[in-house]
């Protein structure tokens, strides 16, 4: 079987698809990095050996698996991932107890408690910022251009019109990018590249609060308190609208 790489950006049906493929391909022969923050800097995302590399990784060194590796991601309309990923912090933050809360690594789900939404995105320290900014501020955009989870520092200086070619030739350097709205392409393509049966069309696994069918961004403007806010955070997906037209998705 050809080796897979999905990657998984975080909100984006990614559960979903990671636990088919696991199905397919037995747990012995999926890697266990799922997160690129588990492996010392340095070390690679990408073990060899294994059939599933799938997870939040890098993947600078992705040349170093087979030349037949099948290759793919998945995005979502941007405003929609960023509300989402928000409101399933918050969710997470809720299920927690105090003790746990205070634990330095649960510092975000207790900032998204403790504090008014736009404080969660444009307050607190520098080291709070760097956060915010690397995995929400056009994350389409430095994941492709970077092959990083946390790769955003490396396009200072680059205008956005680079950014965005860069990250549009990483991403076509890929096999696939698909639309979470049309997964049942992504079962095609497992069919027709791989031989895997898969069913994930509407099959969601990790979800937030809301319905599948419920969109998070306008819940999110609602709790928005100051009149720059929203016009603030859409500036956080204008670069990653313009790679998804780009790459023909719809946005």
């Amino acid at each position: 079987m050809r080796p897979i790489v999905f990657l998984h950006i975080p909100k984006t049906a990614g559960q979903a698809i990671h636990h088919e493929l696991t199905r397919c391909v037995g747990k012995r022969n999926v890697s266990p990095i799922r997160v690129h923050s588990a492996v010392p800097n340095g070390t690679t995302n990408l073990p060899q050996g294994y059939l599933l590399h799938s997870g939040h990784i890098d993947w600078p060194d992705i040349d170093t698996l087979p030349a037949d590796r099948f290759v793919f991601s998945v995005l979502r309309d941007p405003l929609e991932r960023i509300a989402s990923f928000y409101f399933y912090i918050l969710k997470e933050a809720k299920a927690l107890s105090p003790q746990e809360l205070a634990s330095p690594q649960q510092t975000g789900k207790r900032i998204s408690l403790t504090h008014s939404v736009d404080d969660y995105f444009f307050g607190g320290d520098p080291g709070w910022q760097r956060f915010i900014l690397d995995h929400y501020d056009n994350f389409y955009c430095s994941y492709f251009a970077t092959q990083m989870m946390r790769g955003r520092h490396k396009l200072q200086g680059l205008s956005a019109e680079e950014q965005i070619t860069q990250a549009a030739a990483g991403a076509r350097g890929i096999n696939a990018i698909y639309h979470i709205d049309d997964l049942a392409a992504l079962e095609a393509d497992a069919l027709r590249e791989l031989g895997l049966t898969i069913h994930i069309a509407g099959n969601y696994a990790n979800a937030g609060p809301h319905t599948r069918s419920e969109r998070r961004w306008p819940k999110l403007v609602e709790r928005l308190e100051r009149d720059d806010s929203v016009a603030r955070i859409e500036g956080f997906a204008t670069r990653d609208y313009d790679l998804m037209r780009r790459l023909g998705l719809p946005t």
